[in-house]
């Protein structure tokens, strides 16, 4: 049995992770981890990893896993990454994956966290390099939107957000209006930014940050 993405995104128990834990961070006053943003990783993870010509099962356990990376959250923000691989394994097992896929996925969620993360295999990168770059003002919960908030003001000055992989290159670009600044970005994402280049190395290219047609690293990163 072949356990499929689209499997994944039909299971009850999985999607009332999902939902549960973007309600705890909703909670906790973060921006949206829910469907919006873990469909987001996993389309992007997957599309990194087909540009790199990787093959057709390796790609579908890197959209598996950018749908499954935050579910620890349910458990607490802090080592979410660690609490979701442990939740995850024996899920994956009963679903019908092999154990060497289950631990494929687990390794790729509990290495994705800043704190605590690393790319280990080609889909932990494609999946760090996805969900750091996601930043967007979608992403921000107008219900508690405050333009004192670091976050909540730079995601909501995102109007655009384009990855491209060419030439052995990665490259995030993003248009901002000037309800922030490039600066302030930098001081929430540049961990995030440093970790998408490892996760570029790790698959061979190296990676480009552009904000408003703007490069802010080097190129040979």
């Amino acid at each position: 049995m072949t356990v499929t993405f689209e499997d994944i995104i039909r299971n009850e128990k999985i999607s009332k992770m999902v939902n549960q834990s973007n309600k705890v961070l909703e909670m906790i006053g973060y921006t949206d981890h829910g469907p919006r943003h873990v469909g987001y990783v996993s389309r992007i993870a997957g599309e990194i990893l087909s540009r790199l010509s990787k093959p057709e099962r390796r790609i579908e356990l890197a959209r598996i896993a950018g749908w499954v990376h935050d579910i620890g959250n349910m458990v607490n923000r802090k080592y979410h990454g660690l609490n979701g691989a442990v939740l995850l394994f024996p899920i994956l097992c009963d679903i019908g994956f092999s154990v060497d896929e289950a631990c494929e996925i687990c390794s790729a969620v509990g290495s994705h966290e800043e704190e605590t993360g690393a790319p280990i295999s080609d889909i932990s990168a494609a999946l760090i390099i996805a969900d750091k770059v996601d930043a967007h003002r979608a992403r921000v919960r107008m219900k508690q939107y405050s333009p004192n908030d670091i976050h909540d003001r730079v995601n909501y000055a995102i109007q655009s957000t384009k990855l491209t992989v060419s030439g052995g290159n990665i490259t995030i670009d993003y248009t901002m209006n000037d309800n922030a600044s490039p600066m302030e970005f930098l001081s929430i994402y540049m961990t995030r930014m440093q970790m998408c280049e490892k996760s570029a190395r790790f698959l061979g290219c190296s990676f480009t940050l552009r904000i408003n047609g703007v490069k802010l690293n080097r190129w040979d990163t």
